[in-house]
């Protein structure tokens, strides 16, 4: 290469670097759209719009949460993978991704057509059964499953959901087989739940806890690697003998690969900002979800890689199909 043209090449690239830099200061100048995979009301929708409503006053600007739930969550990932890499289309990442791209073909790669900005929250899945089923600990429910293999029924939202691959992953590691039936949505598994219909279920804690006080169901533990503070009394499910265990469903946020690394950058310390507002915090801790420990861009990467394989794995062993 001639010096002249190397010389040209590296001035080229100190400009584009400069001129991502002064974009990313003054930016954004306009709303900037924040793409939704479920419909409003949900999780993820909450979990997208705490955040969104506190970056928006941060920026002076609107963050535009914009619901495009169908397919399984692929259209706003579609959506998002197709739009300009220019830092005004976000999309909110969330567990089901991890399941979706190792249950079906799909056009988009998360890692490869993604940059990771960060990880926003957490929450975890509580083992839950009927009060009518004779097990009070998670070592009783499991040789209660031994003696009775097959014929304890569990309800899911829906294949490769967070409370079927939960439910699946601890078939696997406590070597029980245990019937799945799965539902349209989580909403119709809990009540079925409730009404002895079906013996267990891997339930959110948001949405177990109202049930759990009242003993409509009773909750032996959670699924994630440390006890919610919503019930600080149930242990996790390695502390109950299945070490190693861990399910969390999480939340983050994503940009098209080729977006301007300064404006990753932008992004990630104004959510961390939001993240770090004592009323966000407030608002995302009662409803149920904790602040992820690690909001670091590379921190969030390295997190969606290891949880598409580890699921990979979970489905294949389980032999998890496509609803």
């Amino acid at each position: 290469m001639k010096p002249a043209f190397l010389h040209f090449c590296l001035l080229t690239s100190a400009f584009c670097l400069e001129m991502a830099a002064a974009n990313a200061q003054g930016y954004p100048t306009r709303p900037v759209r924040f793409l939704v995979p479920n419909p409003p009301g949900g999780g993820t929708d909450l979990v997208a719009r705490i955040s969104a409503q506190k970056v928006s006053e941060r920026w002076g600007a609107h963050l535009v949460v914009d619901n495009r739930p169908g397919a399984g969550g692929i259209i706003a990932v579609e959506v998002a993978a197709k739009s300009a890499p220019d830092g005004y289309t976000l999309l909110m990442a969330h567990f089901p991704l991890a399941i979706t791209v190792n249950l079906v073909k799909v056009s988009f790669d998360p890692v490869r057509d993604f940059a990771p900005v960060t990880q926003l929250a957490t929450t975890q899945n509580v083992l839950a059964i009927n009060p009518s089923v004779p097990a009070k600990s998670v070592k009783e429910f499991i040789a209660l499953a031994k003696a009775k293999p097959g014929e304890l029924r569990y309800a899911s939202g829906g294949n490769g959901t967070s409370m079927h691959v939960s439910a699946e992953l601890f078939a696997l590691m406590a070597g029980v087989s245990l019937a799945h039936i799965p539902y349209k949505g989580a909403a119709p598994a809990l009540v079925d739940l409730i009404s002895g219909q079906v013996q267990a279920s891997f339930v959110s804690v948001p949405a177990a806890v109202p049930h759990i006080k009242t003993g409509r169901i009773r909750a032996l533990a959670v699924t994630g690697p440390r006890r919610s503070p919503l019930v600080s009394d149930l242990p996790t499910l390695s502390e109950a003998g299945l070490s190693g265990y861990g399910s969390e469903q999480w939340y983050g946020v994503l940009v098209p690969r080729q977006t301007p690394r300064a404006l990753v950058e932008r992004l990630n310390r104004d959510f961390a900002w939001a993240l770090a507002q004592s009323d966000t915090r407030t608002r995302l801790q009662d409803s149920g979800y904790e602040i992820a420990s690690d909001t670091t861009a590379d921190g969030f990467g390295r997190f969606l890689k290891s949880e598409i394989s580890k699921w990979a794995e979970v489905v294949k062993k389980a032999g998890i199909k496509p609803q």
